[in-house]
């Protein structure tokens, strides 16, 4: 492989520029590595361990990952298809249309996360992608080498479709490192992005992954977590380590409220 594994979705929150503040916080041993909310998968792509398993309740976000994993050149071909026919018609034909085989659903959602605004993944209360087409003069819709990449990366991967809370029924070890990257929690109202499936992630939510947090690191579990820096978090992790990272806001209508702002690392370590 010429390049090194690295995400192949766009995604909201994705970790990549954030790596290296997390650098020296991040266990030097563990076993099996595990990320509950897999999203774009940075620092899964980062670390590339051994052993892993990665989850997440959103279907569409686990089918593509496991067709990376398992059915890359037939992604690929679907991709070649969409980077062909794209076209502001062909994107919303697209965005209508739910193909039935896995591969093609896979590639399907990869071509609206390149192409739709600011690559955000938002659905509806039916489940539906529902994001318009993004402004983007000859975007990348195929990058065969980087998804071949990705798909050498996953290949002694699990790959699981469940909520968060399901970890607990594993066994999970000391030696063990978990991960969690969840919807973070809103720093205002006006802020409120936590419903990228149809799954919201509430307050309440929050509380019970503090709980599951809490377990696992009660069991000696390496346990690391991203979220917003606001007293709720804060509050709600004071008995663990909490670390500040600057981060930056990329997601917003408004241009001018973009830009730097912090976030929180939590450890149980």
């Amino acid at each position: 492989m010429s390049i090194s594994p690295r995400p192949f979705l766009k995604w909201a929150g994705g970790k990549s520029r954030l790596i290296a503040q997390y650098q020296s916080y991040l266990p030097p041993k563990y076993q099996t590595y595990y990320e509950p909310f897999i999203g774009g998968g940075a620092l899964f792509f980062h670390l590339q361990p051994s052993r892993a398993v990665l989850c997440d309740i959103n279907p569409d976000v686990v089918n593509v990952y496991i067709c990376i994993r398992d059915r890359v050149e037939e992604v690929i071909r679907g991709l070649q298809h969409h980077s062909t026919h794209h076209s502001q018609d062909y994107y919303y034909q697209t965005r209508a249309n739910i193909p039935s085989s896995p591969a093609e659903k896979a590639a399907r959602l990869i071509y609206l996360n390149k192409t739709c605004f600011n690559g955000l993944y938002r659905v509806n209360a039916q489940g539906e992608f529902n994001v318009p087409m993004g402004r983007y003069k000859n975007p990348k819709i195929c990058d065969p080498e980087l998804l071949r990449t990705a798909s050498f990366a996953l290949k002694e991967t699990l790959i699981l479709e469940r909520p968060f809370e399901a970890i607990l029924d594993d066994r999970t070890l000391p030696q063990d490192f978990i991960y969690f990257d969840p919807p973070y929690h809103p720093l205002s109202e006006t802020s409120n992005f936590t419903s990228y499936s149809r799954h919201a992630f509430s307050t309440e939510h929050q509380v019970r992954l503090r709980d599951v947090f809490a377990q696992l690191a009660q069991k000696g579990v390496q346990v690391m977590q991203s979220n917003s820096d606001c007293p709720f978090i804060r509050d709600l992790y004071q008995d663990f380590q909490i670390y500040t990272i600057e981060a930056a806001r990329s997601i917003n209508s408004n241009c001018s409220k973009r830009g730097k702002i912090t976030e929180v690392l939590i450890t149980s370590y």
